[in-house]
C-alpha cells in the first residue's frame, strides 16, 4: 500500500510540472487531451533451458488489453512537439494447451490454460513530428516516439484446467503475483520505448502504437530475460485549442533547411556555408574536405580521410596485419612464418565422472514444471513434457542416481500431507520405471510439510512450499 501511494505521489508531482510548462512565445499553447485504445500484449521471454521451446514456448501467446489516460502537447517549433502522457495500461500473456481426444484420454486432461494479467501506470515521453495535410494546419500525418517509464499497479495469475477423470471437472484458481526483487517476482518499474504513427483530424487523433520494454520486468528462478511488448491502436481527443497555426514554410526541395530561393544547389542537400551546396570532397573518397586530414589522397573515415597505415611496410595494412610492427607475408596475415611445430604426445587421462552445474540447473527446472492437480497425486497435463525430458536425461546418464522428494504446505492434517507427498514422489518414480529406468537408480521420499522453504502464512509462501525436488548423485556401474 505504501509503495502504491509513493507511485501516485510521483505521478501527481509530474502532472504539476507538465501543467506548468508554458512557451515564451504566445503562440506556444499547451494542449490537453484524453486517449484510449485496445491492444495485444505479450511477454517476450528468452532462456537457454533445455526443452523449453517444445514444452512451453509454443503454447505461449498474447492476450488482449487496453489503455486509458491523458496526454499533453507542448509545441517546440518547425512541426515538432513534446507529448508526455499518463496512462493506465494492462499487459501480460497467456498459456493455452488443448489436447486431442487420445492425449486427453491418456492424461485425463482435456486442456490447461493460464493467464498473467498485469496493470501499470505508464508515462510515455514522446517527441512528435507532424506533416500538415491542409493549409490551415488542422489535419496532419504524424510520427511519434520516445521512452516510457511504467510503475507496477496490480497483477494476478489465473490457472484453469478441464479434466475427464472420472467425469469432466473444471478447475480454476487465481492468485496475486509477487512483486519485488526476489525470484518469481515482478519488478515495480519497467522502462522501455514506444512509437506511434497516425493522423490528426481536427481535434481527433487516430493512430497505431507499439511499445517494448528495455529492462527485465520479471525475475525468474532461472536465467532468462523478460520484456513487455504491446501492439494496438488508440483514439484521442484534444480538449483544448492549439493556438495560432504554424506559419507556412518556404519551399525547400532538397530538405536541407535552406529555401530554394537562397539555395545554389536546390536539388542536392548542402550547408549554408556553401550557399546550400555540399561541402567539397577534393579526393572523392566520400569524406568532405572539412573532415579530411588528407584532402588530396583518398582514405577512410576512421583515419580522418587518410589511407590505412602500414607501419612495418610489408604491404599488409595495419588493420589486416596480425604483426603490424614486424614484416611478414600476406599469406601469414602479415607475420613472419613460424618454425616447424614440435609434436608432443600426452598420454590419455582416465575421465572422472561428475555432475555438471548445467545438468543440476536443468534437473531443478524440470522439477519446477512437474505439477499435480490440487489435493491429489495426478499429474497436470503440462507435467508430461518435463517428465519425458527427465527420462531422456536419466537414460543418457546411466551413472546418475535420482532421489525424488515430495513436499506440501501446512494446510490440512500432518498425516494426510505426509501421505500426499509420498504418493506424489511415488507417482514420479512409477512413471520413470514404466519408461525403462531401473528401480535401483530411483529413490522416492515424502516429507509432508516438515521442510518448508517459504512462509506458510502467505499465499505465495504456501504455493512455493507445494513442490517436488530432484537430487542427483553418481552411482558407478
Amino acid at each position: 500500500m505504501n509503495a502504491g501511494r509513493a507511485v501516485w505521489r510521483k505521478i501527481g508531482f509530474l502532472l504539476l510540472i507538465l501543467a506548468a510548462v508554458r512557451g515564451e512565445d504566445a503562440r506556444a499553447q499547451v494542449r490537453l487531451g484524453i486517449l484510449g485504445g485496445l491492444h495485444s500484449s505479450n511477454i517476450l521471454e528468452t532462456n537457454s533451458l533445455p526443452g523449453w521451446d517444445t514444452a512451453v514456448k509454443k503454447y505461449l501467446g498474447s492476450r488482449s488489453g487496453f489503455e486509458l489516460g491523458i496526454i499533453l502537447e507542448v509545441p517546440l517549433g518547425s512541426g515538432l512537439y513534446f507529448q508526455p502522457a499518463l496512462t493506465y495500461i494492462t499487459k501480460g500473456r497467456q498459456y493455452t494447451r488443448n489436447n486431442d481426444s487420445i492425449a486427453a484420454l491418456n492424461t485425463d486432461t482435456i486442456y490447461n490454460k493460464s493467464s498473467v494479467s498485469l496493470s501499470y501506470i505508464e508515462i510515455p515521453l514522446n517527441l512528435t513530428y507532424k506533416i500538415a495535410l491542409t493549409a490551415n494546419g488542422r489535419n496532419s500525418f504524424f510520427v511519434s516516439a520516445g521512452p516510457y517509464v511504467a510503475f507496477f499497479n496490480s497483477g494476478s495469475t489465473t490457472t484453469q484446467s478441464l479434466t475427464n477423470s472420472p467425469t469432466e471437472q473444471f478447475n480454476s484458481e487465481t492468485d496475486p503475483v509477487m512483486v519485488g526483487k526476489a525470484p518469481n517476482s515482478y519488478k515495480t518499474v519497467d522502462i522501455g520505448i514506444n512509437g506511434k504513427v497516425g493522423f490528426e483530424l481536427g481535434n481527433v487523433m487516430l493512430n497505431l502504437y507499439y511499445s517494448r520494454g528495455l529492462t527485465d520486468m520479471y525475475t525468474a528462478n532461472y536465467p532468462g530475460t523478460f520484456h513487455n511488448t504491446v501492439f494496438g491502436g488508440s483514439l484521442g481527443v484534444w480538449l483544448t485549442g492549439s493556438g495560432t497555426p504554424p506559419p507556412v514554410r518556404k519551399r525547400d526541395t532538397d530538405k536541407d533547411g535552406i529555401p530554394d530561393a537562397e539555395d545554389a544547389c536546390p536539388h542536392v542537400p548542402g550547408v549554408a556555408k556553401y550557399h546550400g551546396c555540399p561541402v567539397p570532397d577534393t579526393d572523392h573518397d566520400g569524406i568532405d574536405d572539412e573532415h579530411d586530414s588528407c584532402r588530396t589522397v583518398p582514405g577512410v573515415a576512421r583515419y580522418h580521410g587518410c589511407p590505412i597505415p602500414d607501419r612495418d611496410g610489408d604491404g599488409v595494412n595495419d588493420e589486416e596485419d596480425a604483426c603490424p610492427d614486424v614484416p611478414g607475408p600476406a599469406s601469414n596475415h602479415g607475420c613472419p612464418l613460424p618454425p616447424p611445430p614440435v609434436i608432443v604426445v600426452t598420454p590419455p587421462v582416465a575421465p572422472v565422472l561428475t555432475i555438471r552445474a548445467e545438468d543440476i540447473a536443468a534437473i531443478d527446472y524440470i522439477a519446477h514444471n512437474v505439477l499435480f492437480n490440487s489435493g491429489s497425486a495426478q499429474f497436470r497435463d503440462t507435467s508430461f513434457a518435463a517428465l519425458d525430458t527427465l527420462t531422456a536425461r536419466m537414460l543418457a546418464h546411466p551413472e546418475w542416481h535420482l532421489t525424488i522428494e515430495g513436499h506440501t504446505d501446512n494446510s490440512g492434517l500432518p498425516g494426510k500431507n505426509m501421505k500426499l507427498s509420498q504418493d506424489r514422489a511415488g507417482a514420479i518414480k512409477t512413471y520413470l520405471l514404466r519408461k525403462g529406468i531401473p528401480e535401483n537408480r530411483i529413490t522416492a521420499i515424502g516429507y509432508g510439510s516438515t521442510r518448508p522453504v517459504a512462509d506458510n502464512r502467505t499465499v505465495a509462501g504456501r504455493a512455493t512450499n507445494r513442490r517436488v525436488e530432484f537430487k542427483l548423485s553418481i552411482e558407478l556401474q
